[in-house]
């Protein structure tokens, strides 16, 4: 059976979400405050590399944990609904790229499976 990564297309279709996903999210009034002081190419390589092992790809993900990795953005406020128009941008842009409800639903679940720990309260 294949990975969520290969139904999505591999390596090219997550790089080409990931740089739709964050020009919306940059666009976005409700977070694009998040982002401010943020290194968007060095963001956009850790999230590439962090979707791909998530998916069910390549493990090259050196990062944080989920924790480690927001605790100063859930300081500034980060909250269940910043995180519900995260999940809605990245839904947004699986679609724009022609991704089908099952695997758009497959991604969301994995989001979901993270937000407490993205929150803190995990």
């Amino acid at each position: 059976m294949s990975s969520l990564f290969e139904k999505l297309g591999g390596e090219k279709s997550v790089d080409a979400a990931v740089d739709i996903f964050y020009r919306k999210v940059l666009q976005d009034e409700r977070i694009n405050d998040f982002f401010t002081d943020v290194d968007m190419d060095e963001q956009i390589q850790k999230q590439k590399a962090f979707l791909t092992f998530a998916f069910g790809g390549p493990n090259n993900y050196s990062g944080l944990n989920m924790k480690e990795a927001h605790v100063r953005l859930v300081a500034k406020g980060m909250n269940d609904s910043h995180v519900d128009v995260v999940v809605e941008l990245l839904g947004g842009t699986l679609k724009e790229l022609g991704v089908g409800d099952d695997l758009i639903g497959e991604v969301a679940a994995i989001a979901e499976s993270v937000r407490d720990q993205v929150l803190g309260r995990a």
